[in-house]
């Protein structure tokens, strides 16, 4: 189950079965989808002559030329397409689709088509972005895909349109036909399987695939149900870029970055394109530096340099005096930059002094020593809006029906500092958000599960220490699934049931899903040889993109 693979094996074949030069007309979703797989020079490597917007109007005709479009089915992209075929720009016309279409869809294509231009229409189902190998997102998200109808508590319909279509889809990227269960407290998982179910009895006809021994599982989640996860700093490559820096759609924007490289103001981060962020996208900060250590080290030996390189920073100084190096290494140049501003941020921000104290709120009970702490914090003017109210919220949550919790004098402490009102309203929301009468389970009192050994990340100096302990709610979610244990009072079936244990499982998150837990299935994936899991949400979520 590689979503990676089916997404770009589905842009491969697309490319591959028209023959000699083309241009390929996308819309702005479908841009996302191809852009996340295939590089430009793979599109060249197919004759792709041009690449361009199917909402571009001011495109020259060129009849001599092929064209590929390829478009989501949506009212919008499909108006595109037909304007396109009442006017044509080239003289032939491969239609694809990213999902499935209406027959009175195709019927409208069929009228537009007057100068008798199209060649073929195919439905390939690449409705989603494809992020990790087992990871992929729907890129719907707040302002302008809000997951909630206005001023209720209900799905906003254009966007469980848009979310059913993409676990859709994923399913028949991959051939499965699921059984489907889902979080008994949200509705709005209830909802959702409601529409998949709906989908794929709809769909019947596309469904009919070999039947496995056992049924592969879809399994909704309501991000709700763990608000902590996406609240804290993470200490992992991919999870941190992410969390610092942004990742946008495999880019990560480096032109703020004083001196920094002109090549690498804007990185871009691919598992299959770059072998060296591949093979370090799950490790800490510290391993990542000593791996990077390594490849300048091996450098310098092929090359009798003697300069002495102790720390990031001296790796940073390094590749910017001997540029042939970027030429030698490939793609690790880049991520020399990258842990550069890394560590940078974290210096600057105190990340690992505060990061400490975050592990505990989240894995340990201990209050009048945290009410403490983050007294003597919120009151220091020295630190940021932001960082106080990771702490405040983390706080929040865990203290919320303790009795003299401290949560209101700690929000009338960022009153009196002048801070901004909209995030102090963010306390107060979090709390109507998610609050512990609404969650799952009590996820702060199960210690035993959430703690882990403190394990001290090693490598150059430069990096320090930090410890890790709190482990997303997922993973005891998934260990529990494997072995058939998960409750079907809390994650009932939505129709039909079976008690085998799954070996292919969907795990969607409604509210966005964290590249913390997207390094936590990898992980699993690799320990469990017979069970293979691919997670999804409508969005990849930091803690900026959470709160927002």
């Amino acid at each position: 189950m590689d979503v990676f693979k089916a997404v770009q094996n589905y842009i491969t074949k697309m490319t591959s079965e028209v023959t000699g030069m083309k241009v390929l007309l996308l819309d702005k979703e479908t841009t996302s989808i191809i852009s996340a797989v295939f590089t430009q020079s793979q599109l060249l490597s197919k004759e792709i002559y041009l690449i361009d917007r199917i909402d571009n109007q001011q495109r020259d005709k060129m009849r001599h030329i092929k064209c590929i479009s390829f478009c989501r089915p949506t009212q919008q992209s499909v108006q595109f397409v037909i304007d396109e075929l009442r006017d044509p720009c080239y003289g032939e016309y491969y239609l694809y689709f990213s999902n499935a279409l209406q027959k009175s869809t195709i019927e409208r294509l069929a009228e537009a088509d007057v100068h008798e231009c199209v060649r073929e229409v195919q439905e390939y189902f690449a409705d989603y972005i494809a992020v990790n190998h087992d990871l992929f997102q729907l890129g719907v998200s707040a302002p302008t895909q809000p997951l909630y109808a206005e001023l209720t508590p209900t799905w906003n319909q254009n966007t469980l349109s848009r979310v059913t279509e993409g676990i859709t889809s994923c399913l028949l990227s991959l051939k499965k036909k699921p059984l489907i269960r889902y979080e008994r407290n949200s509705t709005f998982c209830r909802k959702l399987a409601q529409e998949v179910l709906y989908s794929i009895q709809t769909e019947g006809p596309l469904y009919d695939f070999k039947k496995p021994d056992t049924p592969p599982i879809v399994l909704l989640l309501d991000r709700r149900n763990d608000p902590i996860t996406p609240l804290l700093n993470q200490w992992t490559y991919q999870a941190m870029i992410h969390e610092i820096l942004g990742i946008d759609n495999g880019r990560v924007d480096l032109s703020h970055v004083p001196g920094i490289n002109p090549e690498n103001k804007q990185v871009v981060l691919s598992v299959e394109h770059d072998p060296f962020y591949k093979a370090n996208m799950f490790l800490n900060l510290g391993d990542l530096g000593a791996n990077i250590k390594s490849y300048v080290s091996e450098y310098q030996s092929k090359h009798h340099s003697t300069k002495n390189i102790e720390s990031i920073s001296d790796m940073k100084k390094f590749v910017e005096e001997y540029p042939d190096f970027q030429k030698l290494s490939g793609n690790v140049s880049k991520h020399v930059s990258l842990v550069s501003e890394l560590s940078s941020r974290v210096d600057k921000g105190k990340l690992l002094e505060y990061g400490e104290l975050e592990q505990t709120l989240a894995c340990t009970e201990s209050f009048d020593q945290h009410s403490k702490q983050l007294t003597k914090i919120v009151s220091d003017s020295q630190v940021d809006d932001d960082t106080k109210l990771r702490l405040i919220l983390l706080y929040a949550l865990r203290y919320e029906k303790t009795q003299g919790n401290q949560i209101q004098t700690f929000v009338n402490l960022l009153k009196q500092s002048n801070t901004d009102p909209q995030k102090i309203q963010l306390v107060e929301d979090m709390l109507v958000y998610s609050p512990a009468s609404f969650r799952l389970e009590d996820i702060f009192l199960n210690n035993d599960l959430l703690a882990r050994t403190k394990n001290v990340l090693k490598g150059l100096k430069g990096v320090e220490n930090v410890y890790t302990q709190h482990s997303p709610r997922l993973v005891q979610i998934l260990n529990d699934l494997v072995k058939g244990k998960l409750k079907d009072t809390d994650y009932p079936f939505f129709e039909g049931m079976t008690r085998d244990k799954p070996q292919d499982v969907f795990v969607f998150i409604v509210g966005g899903v964290t590249l913390a837990e997207a390094r936590e299935v990898s992980l699993f994936n690799q320990q469990n040889a017979g069970t293979r899991i691919v997670l999804g949400g409508n969005c990849i979520i930091n803690t900026r993109e959470y709160l927002s």
